[in-house]
Order: structure tokens, then sequence, then C-alpha cells
């Protein structure tokens, strides 16, 4: 862990909004601008990832991000890198200290074979995500994004230990409410966000709940 308060006013922002429980979000954050994500109630997942906005084929990957610093978790100080090794944002302030990219955005295929089959037509962050970026416009190579381009993520607030044997375990959350984390985007990038409805692991306590997005423009 890593904790570092920020500076920034939030009557400062240039943006300033509150997701619903279990609904998404899509914008591009410019270089230089800072962009803090609050979890309002405590122990929300939200559900993230990242594209190059002027090139969606370059998109964020959790095993270079690690493999760049060496572990699992994310927070102050974490670059967040694409496939290509390009640095999209970098965490410069965070007041939760763990957030996750290994455990994924849950599915309605993976609700129904880590629960019950029944759960197989619960809403989803998959679903979410293709709902955002079905809607966004091309990129400057006339490229639009697809469900093929759903690939990894970051759980913001999200507590998946790793044990020992190399498992992963959904355990309860460690934020509290106005927990936040803030980075610095190092070149444009187009943000995706499912503020996540899991219903069947502790990921948000059983009970989806709001988070803010506010964005600052670059000093």
């Amino acid at each position: 862990m890593s904790l570092v308060e920020s500076t920034l006013e939030p009557v400062d922002a240039i943006f300033d909004m509150t997701i619903p429980a279990g609904d998404g979000w899509i914008h591009e954050v410019k270089k230089g601008q800072t962009f803090r994500i609050v979890d309002l109630e405590g122990n929300q997942a939200v559900d993230t990832f990242f594209f190059d906005a002027h090139d969606y084929a370059d998109r964020y990957s959790a095993v270079e991000t690690i493999c760049a610093q060496a572990n699992v978790y994310l927070s102050t100080g974490t670059r967040l890198l694409t496939q290509n090794g390009h640095i999209l944002m970098t965490i410069t302030a965070d007041t939760c200290g763990r957030h996750d990219t290994l455990g994924g955005a849950c599915s309605q295929e993976s609700n129904m074979v880590r629960y019950d089959i029944a759960k197989r037509y619960m809403h989803a962050c998959r679903q979410t995500f293709l709902k955002q970026i079905l809607k966004w416009k091309p990129d400057l190579n006339g490229r639009i994004l697809e469900k093929r381009d759903i690939g990894h993520n970051v759980n913001f607030f999200m507590n998946v230990p790793v044990t020992p044997e190399g498992r992963l375990t959904f355990e309860d959350g460690i934020s509290d409410p106005g927990k936040y984390v803030e980075m610095k985007a190092d070149r444009d990038t187009l943000v995706v966000i499912s503020n996540c409805p899991q219903l069947n692991n502790p990921c948000n306590a059983y009970n989806p709940t709001p988070a803010r997005v506010l964005i600052w423009e670059a000093e």
C-alpha cells in the first residue's frame, strides 16, 4: 500500500458526475488532466479499463503493468501501461491502498460458472462495458470499439488477495465511504467504467452503490 492524499479540491474540477449503482460511464481524459474515482459509500468495486484515445488497438495491459512494477496490486506510483508499453495514466493519490487487476470483470458466463446456473441472467460488468463502447466514436484510424476489445481491466477498491499457492480469493473490501484513487493522464486516454452490479460475492458487500468521478484540468 502507498496511501497518499490529493491536494485537489472538488470545487475546482471541470467535470463532476455520480455513476449510479450498476451503471456505466465512458469519457476521454486528456493528457495532463487528473482523474479521480470516489467510493461514495464504501466497498464498491469500480471496474475500469483504458484505451489510447487515438488508437484503440493499444489498450491497458495487466501483464505489462504488473511486470513493470513487480507487484500485482495497484496503488500510488503505479503506471498503467498498454500492450505496447505506453503509459496511459499514473496513480498519483490513493486513500484506499489496494486495487485489483487480476480478478477481471464479471460476466453472465462467469456468474453461472462461479455461483449457479440460475445466475446467468443477472446483469454483469461486461454487458455494461459493451453498452458503453458501442456508442463511442471511432479512433483516428477509423476503428470502432467492439466486444472483442473488452480485455484486461482494473477493479478499483476491490480486494482480491493472491494466496501462496497462486490462487485468487474474492474477499470483503477494505475501502470506506469517501475513499478515492486519483491518476494523471500521461496521454489522451479513453476511460470506460462499469460500476459493478455484482450481487454474488463480497466485492461490494452484496450491495452495489454509486461512485463519483471527477476531472481536473492540466496544471
